[in-house]
């Protein structure tokens, strides 16, 4: 069963920068694409930026220029760095396998992890 364990989350002022990791377990890392989901109070779910396995990257216009995901398949962890964060980016923060490197969604199996809160003060 995947397994996934966000951290890295906080209370951070406007215009500030935080780190987010989330280790991944259950499935080969290497050989599945990943992304960074959140969800706001009230909001679906949605995901923010994407990585495949050969490093492309996708960003939602919301954090495009602000946010990079990166991955460290040596660590099996997959990096959200946020800089220039808005009090619209609160949200509780997922990472998660998606469908493929050509299938950019997901998740492709059904767990979740227990998320990571990221709360952006004006």
């Amino acid at each position: 069963q995947v397994q996934l364990v966000e951290s890295g989350g906080g209370l951070v002022q406007a215009g500030g920068s935080l780190r987010l990791s989330c280790a991944v377990s259950g499935t080969p890392f290497s050989l599945n694409a990943l992304g960074w989901y959140r969800q706001a109070p009230g909001k679906q779910r949605e995901l923010v930026a994407s990585v495949t396995t050969y490093g492309r990257t996708n960003y939602a216009d919301s954090v495009m220029g602000r946010f990079t995901i990166s991955r460290d398949n040596a660590k099996n962890t997959v990096y959200l760095q946020m800089n220039s964060l808005k009090p619209e980016d609160t949200a509780v923060y997922y990472c998660n396998v998606l469908m493929s490197d050509y299938a950019l969604y997901g998740p492709r199996f059904g767990s979740w992890g227990q998320g990571t809160q990221v709360t952006v003060s004006s």
